[in-house]
């Protein structure tokens, strides 16, 4: 997984056990692109600071993936709802179907769609 998209999955199922100052350098740097000096400059505190701030968020957010396993198994769920779409494809693809099972594939693969989204 892209290192962009792991982070900010992270951020998005942890981050609000982050305190208001991660959440801040967390955004600046990853959601806006901010370098570390523009951070630190808008914060007034030195890029080190910045650096080691966000450093120490990455690996807590890190942390709780390793215990907690959200962003895994939000992973692995994904996964099994496309699997269950191409499921209700194939079965619509094969054909001799009454019109009831049709609509029924149909409301799956909308559902699916849902969750995936």
């Amino acid at each position: 997984m892209d290192d962009i998209l792991k982070a900010t999955l992270l951020y998005d199922f942890y981050g609000e056990l982050l305190t208001e100052r991660q959440k801040t350098v967390f955004e600046y740097y990853h959601l806006n692109d901010c370098s570390l000096t523009e951070i630190g400059e808008e914060l007034g505190i030195s890029r080190q600071a910045v650096r080691d701030l966000l450093k120490r968020t990455e690996t807590l957010l890190a942390g709780y993936e390793e215990k907690l396993r959200l962003v895994e198994r939000f992973g692995i769920q994904k996964e099994s709802v496309r699997r269950i779409k191409n499921l209700a494809q194939e079965i619509e693809q094969t054909g001799g179907i009454s019109t009831v099972a049709i609509e029924k594939i149909d409301k799956i693969k909308e559902i699916a769609d849902e969750i995936l989204d």
